[in-house]
C-alpha cells in the first residue's frame, strides 16, 4: 500500500485584468504563491472514499471518479482558513487530487484535471502556484464563450500563464487574516461576480493593461519591490472600483480599515485585500519584516479585532508530494 502525502500553500490573488463582456478575454488572474499558511493532504488506496473531513471527502469523491480508481482514505494534516483569500478550496481540492493519484501509481496532469475538481473556472492562478509557485498572470477565457452566466461546471479548460517570475528570496508577504465574515464562495460568489460582470466598465480593464505591462511586470522581472507594491496596490484598487457594489465599498469591511492603516506604515507597500478578503496583504523585505508584522498586530488591536498575522517567503516551487515518505 503507497502512502501519499501532498503540501501545497496558500495564494494571495491580487485581482482581475478584465471583468467586462466588452474586451476579448475574461478575467485574467493576477496572485503570488506563498509558502506559508500550507494544506497538507494523505491519502492511501482504499476500496471507498473515507475521510474525516466533509470537504476533503468531497473532494476525494471528486478525484475518485476523474482518475477511476476504486477509492480512497484521505486525512488533513494540516489546513488553510476556507473562504478568507487564501485561495482554500483550490489547494485542498488539488493536493487531494494529487495525493490520490500518487496513492494509486498515477501521475496525470492537475491542469488537465483541475476543471472535473470544479477548480480553475474563473482565474488559473490558484492552479498555476499549485504547479510551480512563483508570481503568476493568466490569460483569461475567451469572452465569447461566455455571458454573465458561467460555462456549466466542469465545461471549461484552466486559462493559461502568460506571465511566471520567481520573485526575490529576501522579500516576504504580510499577511493579516482578521476574524471577520468569510469571503463570498459557491452560489453567493458566482451571484456577485454575475452582477460586477454585467456592469463592469471596460475603460478600467485598459487602464489595468497599462499597469501589467508597463509597472507590474517589469517590476517583477526585476525584482523590485517598491515598484511591485506600487503596481500591485493600483490594480487592487482598480478591481475596487468594479466590486464597489457588491462588497460595500472598494475594499470590503473590515479589510479597508486595515488597508487604510498598514498604507501608513513607512515599511510596506502593495497594500490590498486578496480575493473577497477578509484577508490583507502587504510586501516588504526581510530586514523589515518584524517591524511590518508589528505594524499589522497593532492595527487588528488598534481596531477591535482579532487575527492571525503571517509573514511568509514568495513560493518558488509548487506542491510538495512524497510517495512512502520520499519526495518526488
Amino acid at each position: 500500500m503507497t502512502t501519499a502525502t501532498v503540501s501545497a500553500g496558500a495564494r494571495l490573488h491580487v485581482g482581475f485584468q478584465n471583468l467586462s463582456l466588452a474586451r476579448r478575454r475574461l478575467y485574467g488572474g493576477i496572485g503570488v504563491g506563498l509558502k506559508e499558511p500550507r494544506v497538507t493532504v494523505t491519502a492511501e488506496p482504499a476500496d471507498s472514499v473515507e475521510s474525516d473531513d466533509p470537504l476533503g471527502r468531497e473532494y476525494a469523491a471528486r478525484a475518485v471518479e476523474a482518475l477511476d480508481v476504486p477509492g480512497v482514505a484521505v486525512t488533513l494534516e494540516e489546513r488553510l482558513p476556507r473562504h478568507v483569500g487564501l485561495g482554500s478550496g483550490t489547494q485542498l481540492a488539488l493536493s487531494v487530487l494529487a495525493a490520490t493519484a500518487r496513492a494509486h501509481g498515477l501521475a496525470p496532469s492537475t491542469r488537465a484535471l483541475a476543471p472535473a475538481m470544479g477548480r480553475g473556472g474563473r482565474s488559473g492562478v490558484g492552479v498555476a502556484t499549485f504547479e510551480d509557485g512563483g508570481f503568476v498572470v493568466d490569460a483569461g477565457h475567451p469572452t465569447n464563450r461566455f455571458t454573465t452566466e458561467p460555462p456549466a461546471e466542469g465545461d471549461w479548460t484552466v486559462p493559461p500563464v502568460v506571465a511566471r517570475h520567481d520573485l526575490p528570496e529576501d522579500w516576504r508577504f504580510l499577511v493579516a487574516v482578521p476574524d471577520a465574515d468569510p469571503g463570498r464562495s459557491g452560489d453567493d460568489e458566482d451571484a456577485s461576480m454575475r452582477a460586477v460582470v454585467e456592469r463592469a466598465d471596460p475603460a478600467v480593464a485598459d487602464e489595468i493593461a497599462g499597469v501589467v505591462t508597463r509597472k507590474l511586470l517589469p517590476a517583477a522581472a526585476e525584482g523590485r519591490l517598491e515598484a511591485f507594491g506600487e503596481a500591485v496596490a493600483e490594480i487592487g484598487r482598480k478591481n475596487g472600483a468594479w466590486y464597489a457594489d457588491a462588497q460595500g465599498g472598494v475594499f470590503r469591511p473590515p479589510a479597508g480599515t486595515l488597508v487604510e492603516a498598514l498604507e501608513d506604515c513607512p515599511v510596506l507597500s502593495g497594500i490590498g485585500q486578496s480575493s473577497w478578503g477578509p484577508v490583507v496583504y502587504g510586501v516588504t523585505d526581510r530586514s523589515h519584516a518584524a517591524e511590518a508584522e508589528l505594524a499589522a498586530r497593532d492595527a487588528l488591536d488598534d481596531n477591535g479585532l482579532e487575527g492571525r498575522v503571517i509573514l511568509s517567503k514568495p513560493a518558488s516551487e509548487g506542491a510538495r508530494v512524497l510517495s512512502d515518505g520520499k519526495r518526488l
